[in-house]
């Protein structure tokens, strides 16, 4: 970055997207950092106008906004996904994009089998019903109102072989389950890879085969609603079908049939496809069914990876500043 006498002008969009106690490093360079809590996509323009390098989380950055920053010469997501941003209206501009990686190896996958435990194991439902006077009424020392299934043995798919596909991978074989990964990934999957002994399969045949499947793929033109009614449709054991990832990687509305009419046993959701859970989206139909769990996009939100987050933010800013950009993303 060309450095002037003036202090470096630095916007952070969107601060309430990280959690109050998330510690932020003070950048090793004469700054003035602008701070926002929330920014509407109204306020972006007027806001990064005369920002040198900022800071978003999910507020989205578009072409048109991008025209009113002149100055602008970096953007740092805090955050691994980069779909708020203009990928290539950025790079036509020559601004830098840069993202978080590898933070949320433990945060994330422990969620993902949160979600698989809670409803193998029917445990909201129990504990529902012995809210309800269940267990009083049953009249003996337990009840059987809700299935009950072990993981092991049973058959865990997983689609995206990143660092989270392969954390989520190693966390399902020491419970005893067998891990298959889907073979249609792109290129870049293919690279970061899974190891030689793992074994891969069609997304269809994966489909097929699996007990448990869950997403760990970034949302792209190629995998919006990768999940639709013909996957389903695909689903022959009645899986578990899990999505820490992305909403738009299922077709919500698919979904909504395939577990009210038992194509699948269960659906837990970190991720919608709209977000905050609009009152109209398909979801609220399943809120209180009990084969589905619906948190809000907190799976990341562990104290320890949202920290490590933030630092690495820092460092990716600090890079950019020292002319050694890190962590660059590119349109696809």
């Amino acid at each position: 970055m060309t450095r002037s006498a003036a202090p470096t002008q630095i916007v952070f969009l969107d601060r309430a997207t990280l959690p109050p106690q998330t510690r932020l490093r003070p950048l090793p360079f004469e700054h003035v950092l602008h701070t926002f809590e929330r920014t509407a996509p109204a306020e972006v323009a007027q806001r990064i106008g005369d920002a040198e390098i900022v800071i978003t989380n999910k507020t989205p950055i578009t072409a048109a906004a991008l025209a009113a920053a002149p100055r602008l010469r970096m953007i740092a997501v805090a955050a691994t996904g980069t779909d708020n941003v203009d990928l290539r209206a950025c790079a036509a501009r020559g601004v830098i994009v840069s993202n978080i990686r590898d933070y949320a190896v433990h945060t994330v996958p422990e969620h993902t089998f949160a979600l698989i435990f809670a409803l193998r194991r029917s445990l909201l439902a129990y504990r529902e019903a012995v809210r309800a006077g269940r267990w009083l009424e049953s009249g003996q020392f337990c009840f059987f109102d809700f299935p009950i299934r072990n993981l092991a043995g049973s058959t865990l798919g997983i689609v995206g072989a990143g660092a989270l596909g392969r954390a989520t991978a190693d966390m399902g074989r020491a419970l005893g389950l067998r891990v298959i990964f889907a073979a249609h990934e792109t290129r870049k999957d293919h690279e970061s890879g899974t190891g030689s002994d793992d074994e891969r399969m069609p997304l269809d045949a994966l489909l097929a085969h699996s007990d448990i499947v869950s997403l760990h793929c970034p949302l792209t033109p190629a995998t919006r609603h990768l999940i639709d009614a013909d996957a389903f449709a695909r689903m022959a054991r009645r899986p578990l079908l899990i999505n820490t990832a992305r909403g738009g990687l299922v077709d919500e509305a698919a979904l909504v049939q395939a577990l009210q009419s038992g194509q699948i046993s269960g659906a837990g959701f970190d991720v919608v496809s709209e977000e905050p859970l609009p009152a109209t989206h398909p979801f609220q139909a399943l809120l209180a069914h009990p084969g589905f769990i619906l948190t809000p996009h907190v799976a990341w939100a562990s104290d320890e990876a949202t920290q490590a987050l933030a630092d690495q933010l820092i460092d990716n800013i600090a890079s950019f500043y020292a002319g050694q950009p890190r962590n660059s993303v590119h349109p696809h």
